[in-house]
């Protein structure tokens, strides 16, 4: 489907649609592979039963509106997705979402950061654990992993029109004290989850 998409460069993409709804329902994640949809304009996952989507996403530069809305178990996104500079409109379903304005629940703890991650095998790891079942590069300056270390982060910031959660793996403290500050009224930092304290709800 995504290369078929992919050679007919076509703008709107919507994996789901001809799925039947058990189908749908064993979709837990996108393939790396939507990284050859650079034609796509416009993401459409309406209703879907994704946890987490790949950081391939920051491939698409096309990419100027994304519809995950109804899509209740996914909860964060990918810190790639920033480099989709083109994409400025989004319909989230944002009280799923970790730390939203309304509810603020909380983030998983992340792992400890490591400075060398020999120990990992980066092409197999449990998504339970380390929210993904791969990781090539840093989510910032695009270094490979296996050269350096991994230090997972979280961070709220403002991608199009909604305030997203986004998991960092980044490759050094250095790249993660190059991070812009958090949105306005979220946590101002990057940080590790956990019970860390969060700006009162909306409804407190």
């Amino acid at each position: 489907m995504i290369d078929e998409a992919a050679a007919d460069k076509r703008e709107e993409f919507r994996p789901l649609i001809e799925l039947t709804p058990e189908e749908r329902r064993q979709i837990i994640t996108l393939p790396p592979s939507i990284a050859q949809l650079t034609a796509v304009k416009h993401l459409v996952l309406y209703g879907s039963n994704l946890v987490r989507i790949p950081p391939e996403i920051g491939a698409m530069t096309s990419l100027e509106e994304l519809t995950p809305y109804t899509s209740y178990r996914l909860h964060w996104f990918p810190y790639e997705i920033t480099r989709c500079q083109k994409l400025t409109r989004s319909t989230v379903s944002t009280r799923a979402l970790f730390g939203n304005y309304k509810m603020r629940p909380p983030f998983p703890r992340l792992q400890p950061s490591q400075n060398s991650v020999t120990n990992l095998d980066l092409g197999n790891l449990d998504p339970r654990r380390w929210g993904t079942a791969t990781i090539h590069s840093c989510s910032l300056c695009d270094r490979p992993l296996e050269q350096s270390g991994l230090h997972q982060m979280w961070i709220s910031l403002r991608v199009a029109t909604d305030v997203l959660p986004l998991l960092i793996n980044a490759c050094s403290a250095a790249c993660v004290d190059a991070l812009p500050d958090g949105a306005h009224e979220y946590i101002p930092t990057p940080h590790k989850g956990g019970r860390i304290d969060q700006p009162a709800s909306d409804w407190d």
